[in-house]
């Protein structure tokens, strides 16, 4: 578990490290702040279509291999950064790594399905987004202190050692968890089935829907933060590291809830409430930013509304997992691949857009949550139809240390 949710936070480290540096980006690169935020496109693009190249392979060839392979372009990628003299060039190498960082997030969760199953999927997936929350907490804040030390370019030199520790842990400590048995067959045209039949389920379609679109509030924030708060209300690095780190918090806090209230209360239900709860409270930050509202107003607001997706990110997968136990690294993958996808195309619309970054960036949240919530509406009768036995696999007798030794 602890290897899990270390290749887990590679997504979210890749993502948030650099976050506190776009300004001196923009300056040493001699671009602009909506060129910089399409690095982070590019970078969500990668783990977009990462997520739905390695979960689909990792499903006919294992888990480890394609984790490996990952790892190694993950470095490569890392250390091209360090020396990309353009923005076109940091675009391209941000694409692949998160391209690369894919491999993390979806064999991770591929491999619980691997191992668990019932509502134990809910709380191990939990305890995985528990350090999704906890590295966007570290990451702004590591990243401020590399830029009061050193420049930007040292954060992707940081990245690169963490990519080499985890090949080397994963070569000498993790174990296969998917039998030769357990593995697709048929090659492409599998795969594509595969894909096809979870496209075809509307059910899974609405899930992986809302999931992207509730994502996508959070990589609106992600995107913008950095514009709102440190040139529209003058915060520095550190001070700016300091808020992302509060709403950071709240995602971890509701996604801890969340593992507990699994096993007492259907994460239908939960998603529910988590999805109502975030309308209500992206609404008010829209009426506050238009308002013109202070920070005092705007960043509970941003935090609350946050901590709802703490609630939504560990819900939608296990659901949606669990429904499709034969399938789980394709189903990881689509789901992952949503988020991702959707983050991509939404990210970057708050500085396409102009204005007030606050009210854009308010704009923006409430709208796809509002998607989100509307897509939950259409499909929530789904959820009452029972599992497919004939697709479900056996609970699995071993316990998770039997396969995973970290």
């Amino acid at each position: 578990m602890i290897l899990l949710s270390a290749l887990t936070a590679v997504g979210p480290l890749t993502i948030d490290l650099y976050l506190a540096a776009f300004p001196e980006i923009v300056d040493e690169l001699g671009t602009t702040a909506s060129r910089v935020q399409l690095t982070l496109t590019a970078t969500l693009a990668g783990l977009a279509l990462g997520q739905l190249l390695i979960g689909s392979l990792s499903d006919a060839v294992g888990r480890r291999l394609p984790l490996l392979v990952s790892l190694a372009v993950y470095v490569a990628a890392s250390v091209g950064i360090v020396f990309a003299g353009s923005v076109e060039a940091l675009t391209g190498l941000r694409f692949v790594q998160g391209l690369s960082a894919a491999a993390g997030m979806v064999l991770s969760m591929a491999i619980v399905r691997d191992l668990f199953d019932g509502y134990r999927i809910g709380k191990v997936i939990a305890r995985l987004m528990l350090v999704v929350g906890v590295a966007p907490i570290l990451a702004p804040t590591i990243g401020a202190q590399f830029l009061h030390l050193w420049t930007w370019r040292s954060m992707f030199v940081a990245l690169a050692g963490v990519g080499v520790v985890l090949f080397v842990v994963v070569l000498l400590r993790l174990r296969e968890s998917l039998p030769v048995e357990r593995r697709r067959t048929g090659g492409t045209g599998a795969a594509l089935r595969s894909y096809g039949s979870l496209l075809s389920d509307g059910s899974f379609v609405g899930l992986a829907l809302i999931a992207g679109f509730y994502m996508a509030a959070m990589f609106t924030y992600i995107s913008a933060s950095t514009f709102v708060f440190q040139e529209t209300f003058g915060m520095s690095a550190q001070q700016y590291a300091i808020v992302f780190g509060a709403g950071a918090v709240s995602v971890t806090a509701g996604s801890q809830i969340n593992g507990a209230l699994v096993g007492r209360v259907r994460p239908e239900r939960i998603l529910q409430a988590a999805i109502a709860a975030g309308f209500v409270l992206s609404g008010a930050l829209l009426v506050a930013a238009l308002a013109g509202g202070g920070l005092a107003v705007l960043v509970p607001l941003i935090v609350l509304t946050l901590g709802t997706a703490g609630f939504v990110m560990p819900s939608v997968p296990a659901i949606a997992l669990e429904r499709n136990a034969h399938r789980a690294g394709s189903a990881a993958a689509l789901i992952g691949a949503a988020q991702f996808g959707v983050g991509a195309v939404i990210a970057p619309v708050t500085g396409l857009l102009g204005g007030p970054p606050a009210v854009t960036m308010a704009a923006v949240m409430f709208g796809v949550v509002a998607v989100a919530g509307a897509i939950l509406v259409a499909v929530r009768r789904t959820f009452a139809a029972p599992v497919d036995s004939t697709t479900s696999l056996p609970p699995t007798p071993q316990p998770a240390t039997a396969d995973v030794h970290a």
